[in-house]
């Protein structure tokens, strides 16, 4: 990785060529681990929410997440400002305006020697400048119709038109969503005269918040579960009445609308509340939502004749309460804030044999040796076993298991241990009952993924068209010693919490494998 990152700053197009060796183009090396998928909580909620609406009889719909600032200053009025300092404002890069002359031309010839298509050049650089042809088009347009390797046209942007690294943005009055509010008074102008009253719509996504803080109740970007209602009547009450609903059909039994003192300017003065639950991590109220009757102020701007009720609900807030939470980005983002926690049982899943046969013919040899060696563990050494035997082809194929110091057992005392988990340590052992009772078993003997290892290799000299190869294992010290890996994430775990990896043990495995070609009869 160092390497590839220091040829990148000196030369990013030869690092990038580069770069596709580490890479596989064909071949079959991965299959899905299918189980171990998990929903995120997040959006289970919101899957939850969008059955409650449909459910009590809204049309869900889909909401821009960009708005022009002056949709914030029709709803707020004077109040706008204020909020306008909470929002994302958009930028764009301006296109250049480039040029072509002679030096330029002959930068390029440096590149690309033999390089002439100077006009075709120049009307590519003109219609990017006009809009048509799209920025994520411009490089592959250059190889296209200028006949340039890919590599070429990139570093003819980088190397010859300085222009594209001199851009600075410009900002717009477009702004990204603060409030599901701010999409609302257009959409709801457009469907008073294409539905039916009473209107009831709900929509799921994201707002933006440029807050001043992210802490554990802010973050720069949330969901949000919106609703709104528009009829001839309605009153604040029955809004109440859909919010109460909604929350008990959520699961909450315990919820308090609290009228806001300031209200906000796109509501009708003091119709507006909050909704709050209690959270059982704290014991404290959260506030998870927001309500209230739009002002007729902001709603005659948009020409909406009826009375609307919204309300606006933090998915986020609500799935943090949920779940126990106390820290709202614990929740968004656990990867990123909350510790890791590693059962005994995830520590196992990442224990897995370094190589494993992939064949019938390599299972069935690995069963062979493993007979082999578990019947005859105690022989007296020397000693050498014919585990296995089989043609494969025009190949014999076979498996001996072998002991040649004197004086000892087929087997070292350690080649029966089994691989534990027991209390975040990942042990080497014979288990006894106190560690059957509180341990995970990884499925892993010593024995068994020696074996597997040898008849992994068995079989890639099967490929080849013959060979032998003699796999001897003394003492273990790691768990590479013996076929077994321990994924980067458990072991970074393990260690952090200052547990142990040991599964030292004088294992004394011998095994040979080889193939020939059969002698003729």
């Amino acid at each position: 990785m160092g390497r590839i990152l220091k040829m990148a700053e000196e030369d990013f197009e030869k690092a990038w060529l580069e770069s596709a060796k580490y890479l596989r183009d064909r071949g079959r090396f991965f299959n899905l681990r299918r189980e171990e998928g998990e929903a995120n909580p997040v959006f289970n909620l919101m899957q939850k929410m969008r059955r409650i609406l449909v459910e009590m009889g809204f049309k869900e719909v889909l909401l821009p997440s960009i708005a022009d600032e002056s949709e914030v200053r029709k709803q707020y009025g004077p109040e706008a400002n204020v909020i306008l300092d909470r929002v994302f404002y958009l930028a764009k890069l301006p296109r250049p305006e480039i040029g072509l002359d002679k030096r330029r031309v002959e930068a390029i010839k440096r590149i690309a020697p033999g390089f002439d298509k100077v006009e075709e050049l120049k009307s590519i650089l003109r219609r990017y400048k006009e809009g048509s042809i799209e920025a994520d088009d411009l490089v592959e347009t250059m190889v296209v119709e200028l006949g340039l390797r890919e590599e070429q046209a990139t570093a003819i942007i980088d190397r010859v038109f300085p222009e594209f690294k001199e851009l600075k943005p410009v900002p717009t009055t477009l702004t990204l969503r603060s409030h599901t509010t701010t999409l609302w008074f257009p959409t709801l102008a457009v469907m008073q005269d294409r539905m039916e009253l009473p209107i009831q719509l709900f929509t799921i996504g994201l707002k933006f918040r440029r807050e001043e803080r992210l802490d554990e109740s802010h973050l720069y970007e949330s969901h949000t579960a919106s609703l709104v209602v528009m009829a001839e009547e309605i009153s604040l009450e029955d809004g109440e009445e859909i919010v109460k609903e909604f929350m008990s059909k959520l699961g909450f039994t315990e919820v308090e609308n609290r009228r806001k003192v300031a209200t906000s300017k796109y509501y009708a003065p003091h119709m507006e509340f909050e909704v709050f639950v209690k959270n059982p991590a704290t014991g404290e109220w959260v506030e998870v939502g927001d309500a209230g009757l739009y002002s007729p102020v902001a709603l005659a701007r948009y020409g909406i004749e009826y009375p609307v009720f919204n309300a606006g609900f933090g998915v986020e807030r609500i799935a943090m309460v949920m779940l126990g939470e106390r820290d709202i980005r614990c929740v968004a983002y656990p990867y990123l804030y909350k510790p890791l926690k590693l059962t005994d049982e995830d520590i196992a899943r990442g224990v897995r044999l370094i190589e494993a046969p992939l064949t019938e013919v390599g299972r069935k040899a690995m069963e062979a040796m493993i007979r082999c060696m578990e019947e005859h563990a105690s022989d007296p050494s020397p000693v050498e076993l014919k585990a296995w035997e089989s043609t494969i082809g025009d190949l014999k194929a076979e498996a001996f298991v072998w002991e040649r110091d004197p004086g000892v057992k087929l087997l070292g005392p350690a080649a029966m241990n089994e691989i534990w988990v027991v209390d975040g340590n990942i042990l080497g052992l014979v288990p006894d009952e106190e560690t059957r009772r509180r341990g995970v078993y990884t499925g892993i003997r010593y024995l068994d993924a020696v074996a597997a290892m040898a008849a992994r290799r068995l079989e890639l000299l099967l490929e080849r068209g013959g060979g032998e190869e003699t796999i001897r294992v003394r003492v273990a010290r790691l768990p590479s010693d013996v076929n077994v890996a321990v994924s980067r994430r458990v072991r970074r775990y393990v260690t952090s919490l200052r547990k142990r990896i040991d599964v030292r043990g004088p294992v004394f495995i011998g095994i040979t494998v080889r193939a020939r070609k059969c002698s003729p009869e």
